[in-house]
């Protein structure tokens, strides 16, 4: 019996210097940290305790989040800061 769905490879992905690609992740993470930084998220209420370890750990979560969301495809600005690293580098 013929498979109803006939099974297509997936074109292989774009081959990418891997230093300017980790480059260009890492900075779209920390732009992501800092727009979740100015949504307000990880601020803790001033009747939980607060302080400045309170807020130091909060950054560390809100690095990790930004990472989280690069690592599931992110807001697309690793790939045009890639493309840019790459032309200056021409």
């Amino acid at each position: 019996m013929a498979d109803p769905i006939p099974s297509h490879p997936l074109p292989a992905p774009p081959q990418r210097d891997p230093q300017l690609w980790d480059a260009a992740r890492a900075l779209e993470a920390n732009f992501l940290a800092e727009m979740l930084k100015s949504a307000g998220l990880g601020a803790t209420p001033e009747g939980f305790g607060g302080g400045p370890g309170e807020d130091q750990f909060a950054s560390f979560l809100r690095q990790e989040q930004a990472e989280a969301l690069v690592d599931a495809g992110g807001i697309g600005l690793a790939e045009s800061l890639y493309n840019s690293l790459l032309e200056r580098r021409k």
